[in-house]
């Protein structure tokens, strides 16, 4: 039944509006698609980790890997259904500049909180001890993983349950009504297409300025004071498998928004291979001059991405060349 009305959404969508192709093209292969794959994975995280949830575990670690792989290939798109009951602070609690993270764990195990026994009561605790940034912690610091207990391994299944839980709620939501609002505009959320158009776009910008500024300038740090221990999710080397994993997300993204403009493609293309050949999985080199030079250099070619789609995709929307995706402006 899914299927057919969503079938249904897209046909009805392609004949309504023919003259906005890539709103159509964005949700029905960009958006559902990635929550698909988010769902499907996080089940496979959640079901691995209720039959082995110790952090030596291969299957467990292999199934978090896939499941972190298909939040950051959607992470960008920070709207809707992902912001509604704080799912997506749910699911990714980062940066974390105050050190939460393990504060919260420690806290619940020092404790002992039942609320792991209860996905509902878990739902509560701090939002520092969900997702997959608190999985980072307990499958890969020494902290959690050297003599780990029964309760751990109740925390470690029901960050997996709130993760899995987390994700279908999103995907359902766009499902049961959100992408219609974007499809079929008239609506008080979009008015017309345009507006639908502007929020992915918004969404495409602002994913870029977030590696930018946090993927590579968090590890970055200054010249004086480089922080590579700031890395995102650097316990399980996933650093710059993130900046990776979203240039190639917001590309896909981007083609779609600039009717498969080649020049972003190539730009996209160069930015992707210049991250690629960086032989440094957590930004540790970022410490030497050469090293830093390096993921500068990334930087820069991220920031010049943002800067043609707002020069080059940003007025066909209606979008001024001072447009701030930050400020939301």
């Amino acid at each position: 039944m899914r299927e057919f009305a969503t079938a249904a959404m897209v046909l009805w969508a392609s004949f309504a509006w023919a003259d906005t192709p890539d709103v159509t093209a964005s949700v029905t292969h960009h958006v559902l698609p990635g929550y698909d794959l988010l769902v499907q994975n996080t089940q496979a995280l959640a079901a691995t980790a209720e039959q082995e949830c110790s952090a030596s575990s291969p299957d467990l670690i292999q199934a978090y890997h896939r499941a972190f792989d298909s939040w950051i290939s959607v992470s960008h798109l920070r709207f809707g259904p992902s912001e509604s009951e704080d799912r997506a602070f749910a699911l990714a609690f980062w940066p974390d500049p105050r050190g939460s993270t393990p504060k919260a764990l420690s806290a619940l195990i020092g404790a002992q909180d039942p609320a792991v026994r209860v996905p509902d009561a878990f739902r509560t605790v701090s939002v520092a001890a969900r997702g997959f940034y608190a999985l980072d912690f307990l499958l890969f610091d020494a902290q959690f993983t050297t003599d780990a207990t029964a309760y751990t391994c109740a925390l470690i299944q029901a960050v997996t349950t709130d993760i899995a839980a987390n994700a279908l709620a999103i995907r359902d939501g766009w499902l049961n009504g959100y992408a219609d609002l974007m499809l079929m505009p008239g609506n008080d959320t979009y008015r017309t297409a345009n507006e639908a158009a502007k929020q992915l776009f918004t969404a495409l910008v602002t994913g870029l300025e977030f590696t930018s500024s946090m993927r590579l300038g968090r590890p970055l740090g200054t010249f004086e004071r480089p922080r590579p221990k700031r890395a995102e999710a650097r316990r399980s080397g996933r650093s710059l498998r993130h900046v990776i994993l979203s240039l190639a997300a917001t590309r896909d993204l981007a083609l779609r928004l600039s009717s498969s403009d080649p020049d972003i493609a190539q730009a996209f293309d160069t930015a992707i291979m210049r991250a690629e050949r960086l032989d440094d999985p957590i930004f540790a080199s970022v410490s030497t001059p050469q090293g830093r030079l390096q993921v500068e250099i990334l930087q820069q070619n991220v920031d010049m991405l943002r800067q043609r789609l707002t020069e080059q995709v940003g007025p066909s929307l209606g979008i001024e060349a001072g447009f701030n995706s930050l400020d939301g402006d």
